[in-house]
C-alpha cells in the first residue's frame, strides 16, 4: 500500500467518522467529508437537513466553510462516506452546489474520494465537473 493510499483511507476513515454527527431525520441519507488541508490538517463536515429543504447544507459544504471560517483555503483531497441510515453506499458522489463550492478553492485535479474506507475509488473535481464555473471566468 502506497502512503497516498494510505492517505486516504485515513481520510476516509475522518469522513466515516464525521458522518456518525449527521442531522438528517427527513432523507435518513447521512453523509460524512473530510477535507484535507496542504498542511496536513482535516476539516470535517456532515450533512444537516432543514425541514425547509432548502435550508439543508451537505457535508462537504459544511468542510469547506469550516475550513474557509478559519481562513484555510488551500486544499489537496477530500473524501466522501454516505447512505442510508444504518448502511454505508458504495459510491456517494457530491451534489451540482458542493462541486461548484469546491471549484471555487480547488484546482480541477483535486483528488476527490469516493466510496468506503475499506474500498474507495479517487476522481479529480475536474472528472466530476467539467467546464467549470470560476473565478477565473468573471
Amino acid at each position: 500500500m502506497t502512503d497516498k493510499t494510505n492517505s486516504y483511507s485515513s481520510l476516509m476513515e475522518a469522513a466515516a467518522r464525521a458522518r456518525e454527527f449527521s442531522y438528517s431525520p427527513y432523507s435518513g441519507f447521512c453523509v460524512g467529508a473530510a477535507l484535507l488541508t496542504s498542511d496536513g490538517r482535516i476539516f470535517t463536515g456532515c450533512n444537516v437537513e432543514n425541514a425547509g429543504l432548502s435550508a439543508t447544507n451537505c457535508a462537504e459544504r459544511t468542510a469547506v466553510f469550516k475550513a474557509v471560517s478559519e481562513g484555510v483555503r488551500d486544499f489537496s483531497a477530500i473524501a466522501v462516506v454516505g447512505g442510508r441510515r444504518g448502511e454505508v453506499s458504495p459510491f456517494c458522489a457530491p451534489c451540482g452546489v458542493c462541486r461548484q463550492v469546491l471549484a471555487e478553492f480547488c484546482a480541477p485535479d483535486l483528488p476527490v474520494i469516493l466510496g468506503t474506507p475499506q474500498a474507495f475509488k479517487v476522481y479529480t473535481l475536474g472528472e466530476l465537473l467539467p467546464f467549470s464555473f470560476t473565478p477565473a471566468d468573471l
